[in-house]
């Protein structure tokens, strides 16, 4: 069996539980500058996560004009990377920074639970996003008669309901028995049969991941071929989103290596990898913003509350 998530007691005599002497983990004593510049950092980080990415949410939900099958899993990326920036990013953060874990351990377990949950939604929306403009580039017919909102919806419900059954399976055990693993009080431990680990690489990286980036070489191939017949605004939309997700894979590699190794939240191989896969849910709205402007126009409007007067709903600023 394998620790995925164990901050190993600190190096100073300051206790998570002054009153439990003998099984209190120990605080991290950090430099008082040191600490108060990543709590300033990872905070401001998961503020602007949540802003930005509500702004999108908004954007989609309210405007009608922007209920379209790929807006449908664009808004579902954005679900996921709302609610990193809400829960996952500051719970992070502050144990991070301090190595004590003041929520027990059954929301210990929770909190893992959530931490892969939108993960694995996060990469199985990107494989949609995939799916998605490979259909439109390289099957167009197929993809004006047979990609309807309705279906999307229903594909992005079917991989936040499996991304929520598998990974929930992945700690049963330590659910029933989460103070089983703990070696002090102010740790979060959650064990996972090395077995699993590798499972977990598998289905929720290895094979979407793969699939993805087949999709988009044959979708690159078809827009170098087609360049001159393809419609323009097809294939920009096929290359914008393009950056969408090899950004989102320059920021998942990295975690890729905290995978099947004893793991502890509060050193610097977690921070790094773990870190940089959630400024990817920040990235996301940022590149929208950069490479559509209807995004920056919804904002507009969203910002002097225009979305408030009636029939606002309607409106069209597509260009």
């Amino acid at each position: 069996q394998m620790i995925l998530w164990s901050p190993l007691a600190g190096s100073g005599p300051d206790l998570c539980y002054p009153l439990l002497l003998n099984t209190s983990c120990r605080l991290s004593l950090r430099p008082r500058f040191t600490a108060s510049l990543l709590y300033i950092l990872t905070f401001s980080l998961a503020l602007l996560t949540v802003l930005l990415n509500l702004l999108l949410i908004v954007s989609i939900a309210h405007f009608r004009q922007l209920y379209t099958p790929t807006n449908q899993v664009l808004l579902s990326l954005a679900v996921s990377d709302l609610l990193i920036g809400l829960v996952v990013m500051p719970v992070a953060a502050q144990y991070y920074i301090s190595s004590c874990w003041f929520l027990g351990p059954w929301l210990c377990s929770a909190f893992y639970m959530l931490t892969y949950v939108l993960t694995s939604a996060s990469v199985a929306s990107i494989l949609l996003i995939s799916l998605d403009r490979y259909l439109a580039v390289c099957q167009p017919l197929r993809y004006t008669s047979e990609v309807t909102i309705g279906r999307v919806q229903l594909a992005v419900g079917l991989c936040w309901s499996c991304a929520v059954v598998y990974n929930c399976s992945l700690v049963v055990v330590n659910v029933r028995e989460p103070p089983r693993w703990t070696s002090c009080q102010g740790e979060c431990v959650v064990m996972v049969d090395g077995s699993s680990v590798w499972l977990e690489l598998l289905v929720t990286f290895l094979a979407p991941i793969s699939i993805v980036v087949a999709l988009y070489l044959q979708v690159f191939g078809a827009a170098l071929s087609q360049m001159r017949k393809m419609r323009s605004s097809r294939l920009k939309a096929a290359l914008r989103l393009g950056v969408v997700v090899v950004v989102f894979l320059l920021c998942y590699f990295p975690s890729l290596g905290l995978m099947g190794q004893d793991v502890s939240l509060n050193s610097a191989a977690w921070f790094w990898g773990a870190w940089l896969l959630f400024l990817n849910s920040c990235l996301n709205p940022l590149l929208y913003a950069l490479f559509y402007s209807w995004f920056r126009r919804r904002i507009r409007l969203i910002v002097t509350l225009q979305i408030l007067k009636p029939n606002s709903s309607r409106a069209t600023v597509l260009h």
